[in-house]
């Protein structure tokens, strides 16, 4: 995952990659409206920002366009060493079509207690 490869600015759109089910599973956030992901990144955003993201799931050759919100920020130094980055809320453009192929994924893992990157 390099959602920092892009340039500086006011640039809002982050591609990001998930290559396997545990790196999914911890930046997925079922408890938001529409579902969400949580995005590693150094760059500052505000709460409200809209983005939108080019995702990479697993070893699918398409990525999903999906636009959003951010809902979630963890800044430096966050209690218990969390990892830094933004959540994005998948918006109402979306249709569900992210949170489904995310779901298809972790069938049988969201009633898991393990830790994610948010709660």
């Amino acid at each position: 995952m390099d959602p920092d490869s892009l340039p500086a600015g006011r640039q809002r759109i982050l591609s990001l990659a998930i290559k396997d089910k545990v790196a999914l599973y911890a930046a997925y956030m079922p408890f938001v409206r529409n579902g969400g992901l949580f995005i590693p990144t150094s760059k500052r955003y505000s709460l409200g920002d809209e983005l939108f993201l080019l995702l990479q799931l697993m070893d699918e050759k398409e990525r999903i366009p999906v636009a959003g919100n951010v809902v979630w920020i963890t800044p430096i130094g966050a209690e218990g060493n969390r990892q830094i980055g933004v959540g994005i809320q998948f918006s109402d453009q979306d249709k569900g079509d992210a949170r489904r192929k995310i779901e298809e994924y972790l069938a049988g893992s969201l009633e898991a207690e393990r830790p994610t990157h948010t709660m």
